[in-house]
């Protein structure tokens, strides 16, 4: 059969299929550009999930009949590049494998844009039976932009091929309006976007990705437009280039030129008789690509910098065939659009650029990805980054077909900022920066190696039952291990590289294997334990007078916090039994490594706060012997608390799930807890994450909403994955306490503290500042100067 031909070898350069689970795909969209073509179905995945029983009587123990398994979907969005001149066989391999196997599928029409829209719509239906539906291809390449940059942490970054790192990844602000959309294919087009339905193409240029591959065309022998880029990243552009000091013997000061500025491009090849000693012109091919680069990406930058300043735009957004990920590309546009405007745009990039058109087609009427009910995640278990390598050529397949993916989970609800963040447009979830911080990647991406195989076993004990979980679980450690692999050579694969998105990768990959929950048998028997201390740990705190009990409340949390399973060395030590008192006597003596204790407990003497939101880290006795002490302390002075946990699992930390069950067995021993349940002044909420780190980005609006209507004034970080890794700079607008024990020696050394250093950070609410309005127009004579001078 012809399918079986090609089928098998559509490869990721992993292990996987490209078209994964295309089995369950129930829509797709195509974008055909005239070298790429897109493709972007969506599908159900299926997986296993830990389904708690909350509505069990409460009792003060835990038993097995609190949780079991149940099979589980999830919404995905998949994408997948592959070369345009392959497409028949895509769509031989889409009719087969999709199109063919569903009735729903009968009598429906694909949505499509692109210029392969219109050439290859015949070509379409015969092929599928499917009408084309003919999306405008610069609504979708906007609606495309806007998802990713609603959507996709990290996804947009600035480049610069001579700094380190090379990659910047900037932020996402709350608002992304407005901003300038540059799609150079052929020619180029300059969009303004000032809304999701306002937008405008106010210009462009002939001086393209044609015109740089058809004159290479011209010059060189490069066979094509990848050969002709690597052939320019080769050459000196000042062999042919005339530049200033060519004719002033130096800097023309007067203009403030430097001698290194290109003054004529190609200006040297009207000497061409002029050659070497060797007989041979002074330039060659690669010279000559080189040159001829530059002069296309100057242009560009050039008309970009003048269209942006003109209409007061900051942000330029860079897209389309000519960048495709190439560096070289990148770099001299950056430092055309940095030199234009003289510092005054940015150019930007998209991790994945090359999709916007296949999203934005996709998007038009599909419901299931409604942006006012859901947001998105990437899913790094089955997204190629940046610098991927390409797959080998398959013997008899699709040569070189495959390009990379990428796959978008959708999330249960809307995530957006936490309103009570100073300066939400500044912040960065992360305190380290892997990609600029080489002594810290080695080191991280070598411990998370280094641990990979007690997360194994932990996987497999996890599920005894199951006959494949060695298979699975071995599965899992190859993926995980490629990716660690991959990121020591490419550390912004994925934007950002810091420790939030190695433990964010490594919970992907256990979940894209079925190990949901690896710590839950552990987090019910230490809960369990913690249970039936907590009556008697009650009764010492409230024998306590009020400003010891304040110390001793906080010392419990950290006490508590020491209880971790992502930490090496406390592992060793609660493997060997490690109790409550014991992790107490652990910590560092006072003053501590960061010492806000005295603070926070003068603050605590004044006015009451109105509404406390815990964001809280570990099972067992972190949860039960340190923040619920802690809580009701707070309820005590008629604050109203929120219980902050994660949505779903990740390493021992408590979810909410499970903090529900557990505060009614907490309600049997504590009947002020019981109380304050009962008349909704406590409350257990999800945070909307799914790691042991926290970004305050992402939070549920629902979530946000209540913290409103309730006045917050004081947020609690607790852990040191929510309060050191991440939030150790985040500002509030109301008063934050973050707690936290450092349990890696490596990092205790980094902050200049030791093993079990205490971090207690108290601060006042900042007042927010409204960022000054952006001003609509730049200096004219900066525009002026501009159309006078010529770019290097």
């Amino acid at each position: 059969m012809e399918a079986q031909k090609y089928a098998g070898s559509i490869q990721l350069p992993d292990t996987d299929v490209v078209f994964r689970n295309i089995k369950n795909a129930k829509r797709f969209a195509i974008d055909i550009g005239g070298s790429l073509t897109k493709i972007a179905y969506y599908s159900t995945v299926s997986h296993r999930k830990v389904l708690y029983n909350t509505e069990k009587e409460a009792t003060n123990t835990v038993d097995g009949d609190d949780y079991k398994y149940e099979s589980s979907e999830t919404e995905r969005l998949h994408f997948v590049k592959f070369e345009t001149k392959y497409i028949e066989q895509c769509l031989n391999f889409i009719r087969d494998h999709l199109v063919n196997s569903k009735e729903s599928m009968a009598g429906k029409s694909i949505k499509a844009t692109g210029g392969g829209a219109y050439k290859y719509a015949d070509l379409i239906y015969e092929k599928l039976g499917l009408a084309v539906e003919k999306e405008d291809e610069i609504g979708s390449l906007i609606k495309g932009c806007n998802f990713l940059l609603r959507n996709i942490p990290d996804e947009q970054f600035s480049y610069s091929r001579h700094e380190e790192p090379e990659y910047r990844f900037i932020n996402t602000e709350p608002n992304i309006f407005p901003y300038l959309l540059v799609n150079i294919g052929s020619g180029v087009s300059i969009m303004k976007v000032e809304s999701d339905d306002k937008y405008e193409r106010i210009g462009g240029t002939s001086m393209g990705g044609g015109t740089f591959w058809g004159l290479g065309s011209l010059l060189t022998k490069a066979k094509g437009f990848d050969e002709l880029l690597h052939l320019a990243s080769e050459g000196d552009h000042r062999n042919v280039d005339l530049l200033v000091k060519d004719i002033y013997g130096g800097d023309y000061s007067a203009l403030g030129l430097t001698g290194d500025i290109i003054a004529s491009s190609f200006g040297k090849a009207m000497h061409h008789g002029h050659t070497k000693n060797d007989g041979n012109p002074g330039f060659s091919e690669a010279d000559i690509a080189r040159s001829l680069l530059f002069t296309v990406s100057n242009d560009i930058g050039q008309i970009a910098s003048l269209y942006a300043m003109l209409h007061g735009l900051k942000k330029v957004y860079f897209g389309g065939y000519f960048l495709r990920n190439h560096p070289l590309s990148m770099h001299t546009i950056s430092f055309a659009i940095n030199y234009w405007s003289r510092g005054a745009v940015q150019a930007l990039f998209l991790r994945h650029e090359g999709y916007l058109g296949a999203i934005g087609a996709f998007l038009r009427g599909a419901e299931e990805c409604d942006s006012e009910k859901y947001s998105w995640g990437e899913n790094y278990a089955g997204s190629s980054g940046l610098q991927s390598p390409l797959p080998h050529p398959p013997v008899g397949g699709w040569p070189g077909g495959t390009i990379d993916q990428l796959e978008i989970d959708r999330c249960d609800q809307q995530l957006t900022f936490f309103p009570l963040l100073a300066h939400p447009e500044e912040y960065v979830p992360d305190t380290v920066d892997l990609t600029k911080d080489k002594e810290a990647r080695d080191y991280w991406l070598s411990c998370f190696e280094g641990s990979l195989g007690s997360f194994v076993s932990r996987a497999v004990s996890s599920q005894p039952n199951s006959i494949d979980a060695v298979e699975r679980a071995n599965r899992f450690r190859e993926k995980y291990l490629q990716r660690l692999h991959n990121l020591k050579n490419h550390p912004f694969a994925y934007g950002n590289l810091t420790v939030r998105s190695l433990l964010d990768m490594r919970e992907h990959c256990l979940n894209e294997f079925d190990f949901p929950d690896p710590y839950l048998q552990q987090k019910k028997f230490e809960n369990e334990n913690a249970l039936k201390m907590l009556k008697d740990h009650l009764k010492y705190l409230d024998s306590l007078e009020w400003k010891e009990r304040q110390e001793v409340l906080i010392r419990g949390v950290l006490a508590g916090n020491v209880f971790d399973w992502g930490a090496k060395e406390v592992v060793e030590l609660m493997e060997a039994g490690l109790g409550f008192k014991e992790a107490a006597g652990k910590l560092e003596t006072r003053p501590w490594l960061h010492d806000d204790l005295d603070a926070w407990i003068t603050r605590q003497e004044g006015r009451p706060y109105k509404c406390a939101v815990i964001f809280l880290d570990n099972s067992g006795c972190d949860v039960v012997l340190g923040i619920i002490p802690f809580a009701r302390s707070l309820l005590a002075q008629d604050t109203r608390v929120v219980l902050c946990a994660n949505s779903k699992p990740a390493l021992n930390d408590v979810t909410a799930e499970e903090l529900i069950m557990l505060m009614k067995q907490v309600a049997t021993v504590c009947p002020i807890i019981n109380q304050h349940l009962d008349s909704g002044t406590l409350c257990i909420r999800e945070s909307g994450q799914a790691s042991p780190c926290l970004d305050l980005s992402r939070l549920p609006i629902s979530l946000l909403d209540e913290l409103c209507t309730w006045d917050c004034d004081l947020v609690v970080v607790e852990g040191m994955g929510r309060a050191v890794h991440t939030n150790l700079k985040a500002v509030f607008t109301c008063d934050s306490l973050r707690l936290a024990v450092i349990k890696n020696r490596w990092l205790a050394n980094r902050l200049g503290g030791n093993m079990f250093s205490v971090m207690c950070k108290y601060e006042a609410g900042m007042q927010k500042i409204n960022a000054a309005p952006k001003s609509s127009n730049i200096s004219e004579n900066v525009i002026k100067d501009c159309l006078s001078v010529s770019s290097n």
